[in-house]
Formats: C-alpha cells, sequence, structure tokens
C-alpha cells in the first residue's frame, strides 16, 4: 500500500552507524531493507481497502508499551510492521542522504534529504548552503534564509 526508498550503506564514513544492519533490526528485517520516512508514497485505495491504517494502530500499540521501540516512530513502525504490511522499495535515487550516500550516487538523486549525520551537528541552512546548490539550484540560499527571516520578524511584529 507504500512505497519508501531504503536507506542507502554507501558512505564509508557512516557504516558503524547504521543500526538497521546489526541487533534487534537485522533479526527482525531478516534481510529486508530498512526504510527511510522522508519521502513515501501511498496508495490510498489499497492503504483504505486493505484497512492498513488498523492494522498499524494494532501493530503500534503492542510496540508502544515497550519504552526502548519506535523511537522514530514515522520509520520504525512501518518498518517493524513489514510482515503484515508490505513495503514497496522505491529506487535508491529517488532520495539521497549525504549521511548513508556516497558522493558517487548524488548526480543520479531526485531529492535530497537534509538528514543529520552522526558524526557532527549542522544547521539545516548551513548543510543545504554546502549540498543543495548547482545549475539546477540558482537560488542562494543566503538570499533565500534571509527572505524567511524578514517573514519571519514581520509576522512577529504584526500579532
Amino acid at each position: 500500500p507504500y512505497g519508501y526508498t531504503p536507506f542507502c550503506t554507501s558512505r564509508e564514513t557512516t557504516l558503524g552507524f547504521q543500526f538497521w544492519r546489526t541487533g534487534f533490526w537485522e533479526k527482525h528485517l531478516r534481510g529486508r531493507p530498512y526504510h527511510i520516512s522522508a519521502l513515501y508514497v501511498v496508495d490510498l485505495e489499497r492503504f483504505r481497502k486493505t484497512l492498513v491504517g488498523d492494522q498499524l494502530r494494532s501493530i503500534y500499540q503492542q510496540l508502544s508499551a515497550d519504552p526502548g521501540s519506535l523511537a522514530n516512530l514515522d520509520q520504525d513502525l512501518p518498518n517493524s510492521s513489514q510482515d503484515k504490511v508490505p513495503i514497496f522499495s522505491l529506487p535508491r535515487e529517488w532520495l539521497w542522504c549525504e549521511t548513508w550516500c556516497s558522493d558517487e550516487t548524488k548526480p543520479d538523486a531526485k531529492t535530497i534529504d537534509l538528514c543529520n549525520n552522526p558524526l557532527h551537528k549542522e544547521p539545516k541552512v548551513s548543510m543545504a548552503k554546502r549540498v543543495i546548490s548547482g545549475e539546477l539550484f540558482p537560488e542562494s540560499w543566503v538570499e533565500l534564509d534571509a527572505e524567511v527571516e524578514m517573514y519571519e520578524k514581520e509576522y512577529l511584529e504584526s500579532i
């Protein structure tokens, strides 16, 4: 009923942080990929017809009893539910994340996720300036950020 992009595994420097490759997730997934929730598609007709919402609610009730589960609810719930609600794996180029995907795979990316990197903390605007640029993105992140700040300031002064 839905499709998600599997996490990339091609960035060498973050291999040790790929939690889905060992322990609970490795055993639970049994060779299936762990999917990232930053971008997904839903076949609403199939979702409704097969009562996926009810299935997910039931699985959530079981999992939420454990305070250690569902750390990332938007990802963990569908990934842990794959036995009952299969996930269609979208092509990897649908979502590129610098943390997990190698630089060599970036030119094929259709969407870029400014995901957090466990090796360092970087503000999103700073990351956007560094990661998203080029001829397909002519806008300046400095100008865009200033424009957002201006609208934010106008709004706050109006209330």
